[in-house]
């Protein structure tokens, strides 16, 4: 039996951001704030859809197809919200997958990423789990995942480092034992043809 996740509770969100804005000296009554604590509800309701979301939905229609070289979609806007400090953090993703068999629609992998992504995360953790999903759903001969992202708890807070990047990969499969193809896949997410 699968555990039954809860839905994001609103109106204690709204009660939470209404305390934060006392807590920060502000009138709640002031007009510019009257429907902020709702906005704010709304806003991780949408930011953190992907908790309700069952990544495997989007592996669940998959195409026999005799292709055996490699799928990639680069460039996959995404953004999250770091679990450390609730800030998010914004950048794009590029998944690739060998198949063996059986291939996904386009639109499919970028689905699964935004799964994974409206979550709170660290984006190591969101990297592993876009390239486990489609390793043990969709059975590939190989896949590949890098995410590059710009993390506003580092950029405009903290550290105050704007223009830095955060790379993570997650290699599973061929592209992880053979070196010649790892490097083949690493070579077509690099390069540059924007």
């Amino acid at each position: 039996m699968t555990k039954q996740k809860k839905k994001i509770d609103e109106a204690r969100i709204e009660k939470a951001v209404r305390e934060i804005l006392s807590a920060v000296g502000e009138d709640l009554n002031r007009d510019g704030l009257k429907d902020t604590p709702a906005r704010v509800a709304r806003m991780y309701g949408e930011l953190l859809a992907g908790m309700h979301d069952d990544p495997n939905t989007h592996i669940s229609r998959v195409f026999n197809e005799n292709y055996d070289e490699i799928v990639l979609l680069r460039d996959i806007p995404f953004y999250s919200i770091c679990e450390h400090h609730l800030m998010p953090f914004i950048g794009s993703a590029h998944v690739a997958y060998l198949p063996s068999g059986k291939i996904l629609g386009v639109s499919k992998l970028a689905r699964i990423v935004d799964c994974f992504a409206r979550r709170l995360q660290t984006q190591e953790r969101l990297t592993y789990q876009i390239a486990d999903c489609l390793m043990s759903n969709l059975k590939p001969l190989g896949v590949a995942v890098v995410l590059e992202a710009a993390h506003s708890c580092m950029t405009i807070r903290g550290i105050k480092k704007p223009g830095s990047v955060m790379v993570t990969s997650a290699v599973r499969g061929l592209f992880r034992k053979d070196p010649r193809s790892r490097n083949e896949i690493m070579s077509l997410i690099h390069s540059q043809s924007k």
